[in-house]
């Protein structure tokens, strides 16, 4: 027996996820790249690379001397910790939740994408009859992934300049149905603003639109809001889907401890918003997973409500600030026309230079020549193609060895 027989046809048919590809890649070629001193540098993966906060620190090496620390958590987190995510939601956003009934922890929101997805989606053959859930494209490059590997179809909602980054659903709903999809199987509509790999924001009005769209289609709203606490203009801060009247009738949010904290590796975050969707996403877990590490969950209970935490993201996002200025002031001495500016998460979205026609290459030759790690732009769907994501989260002086780097080996817009 042929083992891959094993495997159902939706992961026989899947790709390695693109940041472990260029991470396999990078390593294969870092001998050779240290050799002509060009030591890789990371623009790639979306994951802070300081330290978390100190007090964090302190508080888990605190937790994990009490008694029964160490056995299992449930599913829906720990009471110290959805109450804390309440308060967190109530300081940041006004939102009020139930903690009993509308929050459920997360193994970072990922997994919490991945198993949402997972539930909803009723797997079937025929590509016309699947299931069809609405995703951003450009997007997360995961999205199409986790909606494949359930038997559904992702169907893309285009992101350009021209809408603004912001596509009109009802006209992505005439696009299905003039492909032929039956508008009936769309369960859910993702948005993701601030927006990977983008950079780009919501505004409130476009945020309402979303919501009536989905609300008079009876389609279930996911955002994904993993980039929330990151944003440059204190006049601009990202807002919640659910602060409008009557969004948890309709929409789920889903939060991440990953960006706002640096502890990408701990895996804790949170899912709130509609009561029977948490609900029955709770159940779903429960089936899968026994929580978080309850050290975890009561250090991140502390940060989340505390001034330290505040402060910690305060610092973090000036620090963010400074990193794009130096990324910005050397590729636009390369060429590049770089206007509007991004005031959210730590990504610049940019087309590749001129001489170049595919994305992949110029990421090929950066790599290869310049050690620097960058995101072909079709990682993150079709409309990709012509650009590449750079994530600046390395130190202030490996960013300048960047814009040296390009300097001297010739790549320039």
């Amino acid at each position: 027996m042929k083992m891959e027989n094993l495997f159902n046809e939706n992961i026989m048919e899947l790709d390695t996820y693109i940041m472990v590809k260029l991470k396999e890649k990078t390593a294969l070629l870092k001998d050779k790249l240290v050799n002509k001193n060009r030591e890789p540098i990371m623009l790639s993966m979306g994951a802070p690379t300081s330290a978390p906060p100190t007090i964090l620190i302190d508080k888990l090496k605190e937790f994990l001397t009490e008694d029964n620390i160490h056995s299992y958590s449930v599913t829906r987190g720990e009471t110290y910790f959805r109450e804390a995510i309440v308060q967190r939601m109530k300081n940041r956003f006004g939102v009020k939740l139930d903690s009993n009934k509308e929050v459920c922890s997360i193994l970072g929101s990922k997994d919490g994408l991945a198993n949402l997805i997972r539930f909803i989606i009723t797997p079937r053959h025929n590509d016309k009859e699947k299931d069809i859930i609405i995703i951003p494209d450009p997007g997360y490059a995961s999205y199409s992934q986790m909606i494949q590997t359930s038997g559904g179809i992702a169907f893309s909602a285009p992101l350009t300049f021209e809408n603004n980054y912001r596509p009109d659903m009802e006209k992505v709903l005439e696009d299905l149905k003039n492909q032929g999809y039956d508008e009936n199987r769309i369960k859910a509509v993702v948005i993701n603003y601030p927006n990977n790999p983008l950079g780009v924001d919501m505004t409130r009005e476009y945020a309402k639109s979303v919501l009536d769209f989905c609300k008079k289609h009876d389609i279930l709203l996911i955002s994904d809001a993993a980039y929330c606490d990151m944003y440059y203009n204190e006049d601009k801060k990202p807002f919640s889907i659910l602060e409008f009247n009557g969004a948890k009738d309709i929409a789920v949010e889903i939060f991440t401890l990953s960006k706002s904290y640096a502890v990408t590796g701990w895996r804790l975050g949170w899912i709130c918003g509609n009561e029977e969707v948490v609900s029955r996403f709770a159940k779903g877990k429960s089936t899968i997973d026994n929580g978080i590490f309850k050290a975890l969950q009561k250090a991140c209970a502390y940060i989340m409500t505390s001034d330290e935490g505040d402060e910690y993201i305060e610092e973090a996002n000036r620090a963010y600030k400074r990193k794009q200025s130096i990324l910005v002031k050397g590729l636009r001495e390369l060429g590049w026309e770089i206007e509007n500016i991004p005031e959210t998460t730590f990504y610049l979205w940019l087309p590749i230079p001129r001489k170049y026609n595919s994305c992949v290459k110029f990421c090929e030759d950066m790599l290869e020549k310049s050690g620097i790690v960058v995101v072909p732009g079709n990682a993150f769907g079709s409309r990709g193609e012509g650009y590449f994501r750079i994530s600046y989260v390395c130190s202030d002086e490996q960013l300048q060895e960047v814009i040296n780097r390009m300097k001297t080996d010739g790549f320039k817009y």
